[in-house]
């Protein structure tokens, strides 16, 4: 987009560049052009999100869609996170994710009102999983493994993610984090599934291999999932 708000926009972002963090950024995004990447820490980002979202700009920027840089996608996904309206919430994720390029924007956006409607998010999740676009199925991974491992545990949902086939590395890697976490806050339920092979190889193992380096599974717990490995 070239609108007047759009370059107000990139002008602030470029004032709080910071190259080395910027050279930083760049090494583990190898996806993603170095020249879309300006090089703006989180936290400042953060708050220029809460400041925008109190403006009329915050509508407008997050109607034009694509972004230039990185730090706009990311900067979109902090404005979203400051809808207190569950449906708009939703709508404002699924206009951007399609937009959305790289693990990082898509493991920060955290919109803390879709807390509100907890079987709805699960629905949602549940056509996100299925989208077949890489980045709209991680986010929905990552919306299961934030929010439905703990007091909102649906058994359900490991089956749903076992599922999940895909060459994309940042979806398996997911899925792989998923069960490790999941290993951590649910074990029980969920070591039948690599008991039980249910996942590809290089998911089970990474799987394994997440889950024995957590401080959150016993020393018997990882002694027990190290002979589960599989070649």
């Amino acid at each position: 987009m070239n609108t007047t708000v759009e370059k107000d926009i990139q002008k602030q972002l470029f004032a709080l560049k910071d190259t080395k963090y910027r050279i930083f950024q760049c090494r583990l995004m190898p996806n993603i052009a170095p020249e879309r990447v300006i090089g703006v820490r989180t936290p400042a980002l953060r708050t220029l999100a809460k400041e925008i979202a109190k403006t009329p700009c915050a509508a407008e920027f997050i109607s034009v869609l694509p972004h230039e840089y990185y730090e706009e996608n990311n900067l979109h996904g902090f404005i979203i996170e400051t809808i207190k309206d569950f449906d708009e919430a939703v709508r404002a994720v699924e206009e951007f994710l399609p937009y959305v390029d790289n693990w990082a924007t898509c493991d920060q956006i955290k919109p803390k009102a879709f807390k509100k409607n907890i079987p709805e998010l699960y629905n949602k999740i549940k056509e996100w999983i299925k989208s077949g676009r890489t980045y709209t199925v991680r986010f929905g991974l990552e919306m299961l493994m934030n929010v439905f491992l703990d007091e909102n545990f649906i058994p359900e949902s490991l089956k749903l993610v076992s599922l999940v086939r895909s060459d994309e590395y940042y979806v398996n890697m997911m899925v792989a984090w998923y069960f490790a976490t999941a290993l951590a806050k649910q074990y029980e339920a969920t070591v039948p599934y690599i008991e039980k092979n249910k996942l590809d190889i290089w998911v089970h193992n990474k799987a394994i291999q997440k889950a024995v380096e957590s401080y959150r599974i016993t020393a018997g717990q990882k002694q027990y999932l190290r002979t589960l490995k599989r070649v």
